[in-house]
């Protein structure tokens, strides 16, 4: 019995010092490690501080700005977003250092660098291991590397293709349209009504998204929105800390919503899943929603790689990438339109340019798609709301070997942060009037638009771009030009320009405008 007793107590012990050794070694070592061979490259930045790194340095900074709004018209936003990366790149150059927990976070501000790292062309610079608690809320094509991504990629694209874009144009007319005559009633004929417009258009895209993704399921789809915006909210303070191992599983009242959350959802979309796939195999034509062309194009990938079943994305693989169109193709439509209608509203000149050539184009009729072509002052207008107010303030990739970048060897283990905000504000690539809002400057298309190609990335570049960067900028100018053909709309003096980044860049209180009947 004591023998027994020993071997346990040993191997415990071993157990505890293998434990310390490698707490010990991510939490200081490694980051010193990774410091020092940064710096002795001539990179600048902020010290390391145990474990935290700047996170809490970060969660002061940002409570502090955000308690203080910015005067109407003011577009250098960057401070109040991220006033860590502001200060650590006037402190330390344009190439800074900070620390996202015990991970160095390098910051990149040469569009050529980013290119570079967005291109990957040999999958040298990969996107960071999303945390266990990220995962409640989205993996799929956004998450996965290497052949699991080119697979994904490759069976999501014919979905995403403009001849399947035009199918779903009824969708998002169907959807605007509601939205156009819940307007009309809730705003008197003579006379303007205020409106928050942000929950709005939040619903609109959500709309949008349930009809494209799930056709004859659109209720259903409103359930998985409905539940997957209660679990941003469950999620987002969980992903502003360290992550500790196992912490998860604690029986936490957060961590318990989350998992009923995250269980409801797939339940709903496996049902549907099963149901559609069903009928498929029945004969049944799969429809022109995002799952039918999914599964179809899922099926067919089947038939192709019968003897490598491998190949094909399993029932789970569907969810999560359901999951993705959601999260991905409600929020950056949203916020793109929401920013739009308070930019148009600051601007009225600019306002009215837009609906002068959408009557000119579509009169009070509903858009086309041929017509969506001609739209040049809409789409200068959406393009420049992109690079002032990106959905995305920042990318972030990380080296898993030694890789030399713009002269300086980054080891493995370094994370490169593209920060597409501080990229799009640069007088150096976009001219002196980088900081104000002038569509013109893409009257001649993005190439020309800034002194440096590629200094405009909203939906980032290389083979992961955007893959639904059409569908959003369809839905964009559909429902922008709807609104254009019903209403004009100015800010109301409730509204308070207060941009800040929960996830996405979105409006701190509200997008309140004046709406009025034309």
């Amino acid at each position: 019995m004591e023998l027994v007793m020993g071997v346990i107590w040993t191997v415990t012990a071993a157990v505890v010092v293998v434990w310390a050794w490698r707490t010990l070694d991510w939490v200081w070592w490694t980051p010193r490690r990774l410091d020092r061979d940064l710096r002795r490259q001539g990179l600048r930045g902020n010290q390391y501080r145990l474990l935290h790194g700047d996170l809490k340095e970060n969660a002061r900074l940002s409570k502090e700005a955000t308690s203080r709004p910015l005067p109407l018209h003011c577009h250098e936003i960057a401070p109040r977003v991220a006033p860590l990366i502001h200060n650590a790149i006037k402190d330390h150059g344009k190439i800074s250092i900070t620390w996202l927990g015990p991970y160095p976070r390098v910051s990149l501000m040469d569009p050529d660098l980013v290119k570079e790292v967005l291109s990957n062309k040999f999958g040298h610079f990969v996107k960071p291991r999303i945390t266990p608690i990220a995962k409640f809320l989205v993996q799929g094509l956004v998450a996965y590397e290497g052949e699991k991504w080119a697979k994904h990629r490759r069976i999501i694209n014919p979905a995403f293709h403009l001849e399947k874009l035009k199918l779903m144009l009824p969708a998002f007319s169907t959807s605007s349209g509601e939205l156009i005559r819940r307007w009309e009633k809730m705003i008197p004929d003579e006379g303007s009504q205020e409106l928050n417009v942000s929950p709005e258009i939040q619903n609109l895209t959500g709309d949008v998204i349930s009809r494209t993704a799930f056709g004859s399921s659109y209720e259903e789809g409103r359930r998985i929105f409905e539940l997957l915006t209660e679990q941003i909210h469950l999620t987002i303070p969980a992903l502003q800390t360290v992550y500790i191992p196992g912490y998860r599983f604690l029986p936490t009242p957060m961590n318990n919503r989350r998992s009923q959350v995250y269980n409801e959802m797939k339940r709903i979309l496996k049902g549907m899943i099963e149901k559609r796939e069903k009928a498929i195999r029945m004969g049944e034509s799969s429809k022109n929603d995002l799952l039918g062309l999914l599964l179809d194009s899922n099926m067919k990938e089947g038939e192709e790689q019968e003897k490598s079943q491998n190949k094909v994305m399993s029932t789970e693989d569907v969810i999560e990438e359901c999951k993705l169109f959601y999260f991905a193709g409600q929020e950056t439509t949203s916020v793109l339109l929401t920013w739009t209608m308070i930019l148009l509203s600051m601007y009225p000149n600019w306002q009215a340019k837009a609906r002068e050539e959408v009557l000119q184009v579509f009169g009070k009729s509903t858009p086309d798609m041929d017509g969506l072509s001609r739209l040049k002052i809409v789409t200068m207008i959406l393009y420049e709301v992109l690079r002032l107010y990106p959905p995305v303030t920042f990318l972030t990739r990380k080296t898993y070997k030694a890789m030399e970048l713009g002269g300086i060897n980054y080891p493995p283990g370094v994370l490169l942060q593209l920060p597409l905000l501080f990229i799009h504000h640069d007088p150096e690539f976009w001219g002196e009037d980088a900081k104000e809002f002038n569509p013109e400057r893409f009257s001649e298309g993005i190439l020309k638009a800034s002194k440096v190609p590629g200094a405009f990335f909203p939906f980032g570049g290389g083979p992961r771009i955007c893959i639904g960067q059409s569908f959003a900028l369809i839905e964009a100018k559909i429902g922008i030009s709807m609104i254009l053909q019903h209403f004009s709309f100015e800010l109301s003096p409730s509204y308070i320009h207060a941009p800040h980044t929960p996830l996405t860049l979105q409006p701190q209180h509200g997008a309140q405008l004046m709406l009025q009947k034309l």
